[in-house]
């Protein structure tokens, strides 16, 4: 599907939207691009001054110096405007991008997990960094260069003008070529950059699910298979980057060709002048050669913003394929049940008492029902088991209780509605640990400590006993500073699972939720671990329905209702 015009122009303003952010910064690039402007100007007046004195007034070269002192002082000043603009263009985009990927970021925390989980890793994370990175040129070289092609060519041409209206008259009428030519080039360049990106994010996700499924591929004889699949999408993928690319020299070559076009009159003229052919253009009938060399001098700088430009088109079409990418997963909206009012939210710092639902449905992050209805009742403290088989919507309920999926009817915690109170403020009450732990790559000890950072020396050593973790560290090479790797690749799933329990434990937080947290610990470890984690409220998801002696309620999820086992609390 093909980006339409409207899109394209909405997009366009979109971007513009966020240069305006940064407006002081824009206006020094261009004041920067017209010093520049103003000092080709007057080098070109030096050379064809020192041209016009050396070779028709046969002046003695030491007269000539002073113009060769402004000459070098003319170039090092250009040197350093060159240097400074580019230095401000640079930190406008890195500014800018800086903000758009904020704004992602900030969107995946809000959206959470459960949205997260319908997208590849590797897509995810080209939209984080290619994508964005591609807006960088549209901001620090388009952008700035569309204001200054417009200026540039309007300050040469009355540079010119008092000296020779004829050659100011073809360099006035053979502009307009170049950016006609341009758009015409370049029509669809958004779309076939589009493409691109498309085919980079499937190619960097299934390639990335590949490679930590590589055991799995090998173990069931699936390389040769696999390997042909990274092929196609590698062989899709360098066909949309050489599209890309013959749109890119395309652009280059028109641009060349016109300019050279215009070039080439100009010089045509001045020739046939200075043979006598021509006799007009020149205010006093005749044709000098500081007119001449002036206006050849400059004639290619009259050009070069549009042809800067341009060269920087393509990056306007990355930037708006990359912007459709980028504003997209920044306007998605969960359904009015999960947003939290900004306006009526409640900063929620009670101590927890209760916890209800009435006829509480499970939404899907696309706004479908996943379990439900449930009616329910918690009253602190609890330490509850939720057992049944998969696919009954156990974690989807805990979801709901994280704040990660959108519900229809109501949930209360101390009677307050949960969509009225901040979710930030309710989270930092909670402790988690989902069934497949996620440990950063890092030492032990900052893995843990991520539950809380000012944790003393006293607070870590308790969580470690209590987690069963003292013979896991001995054993390590470096102990509590041993780096656990990617995906924690230097350990097994076993001791994984015990950082996480007790990164959890160090917690401060009134609620512990746990999604089959000891499935891949023994028996004795599971039961050591239980004794010690009795002084919060806890909320256990399993699978088993045996050894239950240390919950006080059991509650079990079938057919989308829920059953009370041992408990007086209702559950329905």
């Amino acid at each position: 599907m093909s980006l339409d015009k409207q899109r394209q122009t909405y997009l366009l303003g979109w971007l513009k939207q966020h240069a305006k952010l940064h407006k002081a910064d824009l206006r020094a690039s261009l004041l920067t691009g017209l010093l520049l402007t103003i000092l080709i100007i007057v080098q070109a007046a030096l050379l064809a001054i020192i041209l016009q004195k050396l070779i028709i007034e046969q002046l003695n070269l030491n007269r000539v110096l002073p113009y060769f002192l402004a000459l070098a002082i003319t170039f090092l000043a250009r040197a350093a405007l060159i240097y400074f603009r580019e230095k401000i263009n640079f930190s406008l985009a890195k500014k800018i991008r800086k903000h758009i990927r904020h704004q992602l970021i900030n969107q995946l925390e809000l959206l959470g997990p459960a949205y997260l989980n319908q997208s590849t890793t590797g897509a995810w994370s080209t939209l984080l960094i290619e994508q964005v990175d591609k807006l960088h040129d549209f901001f620090a070289r388009y952008l700035p260069q569309m204001r200054l092609a417009s200026m540039v060519p309007i300050l040469i041409f009355f540079a010119i003008l008092p000296f020779n209206w004829a050659a100011a008259g073809i360099l006035l009428c053979t502009a307009p070529l170049i950016p006609i030519f341009m758009i015409l080039v370049g029509m669809g360049a958004a779309d076939i950059n589009r493409r691109h990106f498309k085919a980079l994010a499937y190619l960097s996700g299934h390639f990335l699910d590949r490679l930590k499924g590589l055991a799995t591929i090998r173990l069931f004889n699936q390389g040769d298979k696999q390997a042909k699949q990274i092929t196609q999408a590698s062989e899709d993928f360098r066909i949309k980057t050489m599209q890309v690319l013959k749109v890119a020299f395309l652009s280059s070559a028109v641009l060349e060709f016109f300019t050279s076009i215009s070039i080439a009159i100009v010089a045509v003229y001045f020739g046939f002048s200075y043979l006598g052919e021509f006799n007009f253009g020149s205010y006093n009938s005749t044709v000098t050669l500081f007119a001449g060399f002036f206006a050849l001098i400059l004639a290619p700088e009259y050009f070069q913003p549009l042809r800067d430009l341009g060269t920087y088109y393509h990056a306007k079409a990355e930037a708006i394929a990359a912007a459709d990418n980028i504003e997209t997963f920044l306007s998605q909206q969960q359904p009015k049940q999960a947003s939290h009012n900004l306006q009526t939210n409640i900063e929620f710092k009670q101590t927890l008492q209760t916890i209800k639902a009435t006829n509480l449905i499970v939404m899907s992050s696309e706004g479908l029902p996943i379990v439900g209805p449930l009616t329910f009742t918690l009253k602190a403290p609890f330490n509850l088991a939720l057992i049944g088989t998969s696919g009954e919507g156990k974690t989807s309920l805990m979801n709901v209780l994280l704040g990660f999926l959108p519900y229809q009817g109501s949930l209360t915690i101390n009677d307050i509605e949960f969509s009225q109170i901040e979710i930030k403020t309710w989270q930092q009450q909670i402790s988690w640990i989902g069934q497949n732990p996620y440990l950063i790559n890092g030492t032990v000890r900052e893995n843990i400590l991520l539950g809380k950072q000012n944790a003393s020396e006293q607070e870590l050593e308790a969580v470690i006993k209590k987690a069963q973790l003292l013979d896991v560290i001995a054993k390590l090479p470096s102990g509590i500073d041993t780096q656990v790797g990617e995906d924690a690749v230097r350990l097994s799933v076993g001791q994984a699972q015990r950082i996480a329990l007790a990164r959890a434990m160090l917690k401060p937080c009134q609620l512990l939720i746990l999604d089959e947290p000891t499935a891949s610990l023994d028996k004795q470890t599971v039961q050591q671990i239980d004794q010690q984690n009795i002084a919060i409220n806890t909320i256990t998801i399993t699978h088993q329905n045996e050894d239950m002696q240390q919950y006080n309620q059991i509650w079990q999820l079938s057919q989308g209702k829920l059953h009370s086992i041992n408990s007086k609390e209702h559950a329905c």
